[in-house]
């Protein structure tokens, strides 16, 4: 029997390389420089060559700032997560306006509605949510949405504060109709491993009608492993098993999607290399 801690095998690399367009680094156990270097070389063996560490809390955000300077592989987006807004406040609003200041911090995330825990009152969530759309909108960087559980209000509420430039929906988790109604308004859906789970029906639906330049591939990492490791620890790596199965799944060749998932990732976050 296979041990559930165990992570999953580095897979094949891919023809093209991709970025890991939302992971957590700090959750996936790494705490320095040798920490993050492990993560990115199993990554890098698997032909993911980039990811974006994200932030939930003003600690985590400011480890990802820091950790985005120790290797040229690690982007940041800092932001405090929906579920984290009870105390919201001048503190640490003032700290992530300096911290997406950073250069290396390239998007304002992860920021948005919770309505399946209940560990913050959705006045705040709500409160918070418009602070950070301000804050994307002036510093020019993308707004990187966390939205469970709160299709039709995270709508309302881009539409209500007048959405940044560039959105992108994280772990998107919708159906096809919400999935048109998002790509209609310009917005970037990340898709991560749920998507490759066989019994998510709507949302391999929704992933095959998405623009190729829309799209964009995550591992949310160390949650929400691919099929077929679902359970088991989750690693930037990992998001080689995510692009082959919407390869399958969207009846793309494999090349042309990394290709394309890397281009739109570095014109959406304003990548560098």
């Amino acid at each position: 029997m296979t041990d559930k801690r165990e992570r999953p095998p580095v897979p094949e690399a891919l023809p093209a390389p991709v970025i890991d367009a939302h992971t957590h680094l700090d959750a996936c156990g790494a705490v320095d420089a040798a920490g993050v270097a492990a993560l990115l070389d199993r990554a890098e063996a698997a032909g993911v060559s980039h990811v974006i560490t994200v932030a939930d809390d003003l600690k985590a955000a400011q480890w990802a700032a820091e950790a985005s300077t120790w290797d040229p592989r690690v982007y940041a987006a800092v932001a405090v997560h929906p579920t984290r807004t009870s105390s919201f406040g001048d503190v640490e609003k003032a700290e992530l306006e300096r911290l997406a200041a950073f250069d290396r911090v390239v998007a304002i995330g992860e920021t948005g509605l919770d309505y399946y825990w209940d560990y913050s009152p959705p006045a705040a969530q709500h409160e918070a949510f418009r602070w950070h759309i301000d804050l994307s909108k002036r510093v020019g960087k993308p707004l990187m949405i966390h939205d469970r559980d709160a299709h039709e209000d995270i709508l309302k509420v881009l539409s209500s504060e007048g959405a940044p430039s560039t959105v992108v929906f994280h772990c998107f988790s919708g159906d096809a109709d919400f999935a048109r109604r998002c790509v209609d308004a310009g917005y970037v859906l990340s898709f991560a491993g749920p998507v490759t789970f066989r019994n998510a029906r709507a949302l391999r639906e929704a992933a095959q009608l998405v623009p190729q330049d829309q799209l964009l591939v995550e591992t949310d990492a160390p949650f929400l492993t691919p099929h077929p490791f679902r359970g088991r620890p989750n690693e930037p790596y990992c998001v080689n098993y995510t692009v082959r199965d919407l390869a399958t799944l969207r009846g793309e060749d494999l090349s042309e999607l990394c290709a394309a998932v890397t281009r739109n990732a570095q014109r959406v976050f304003g990548l560098d290399y």
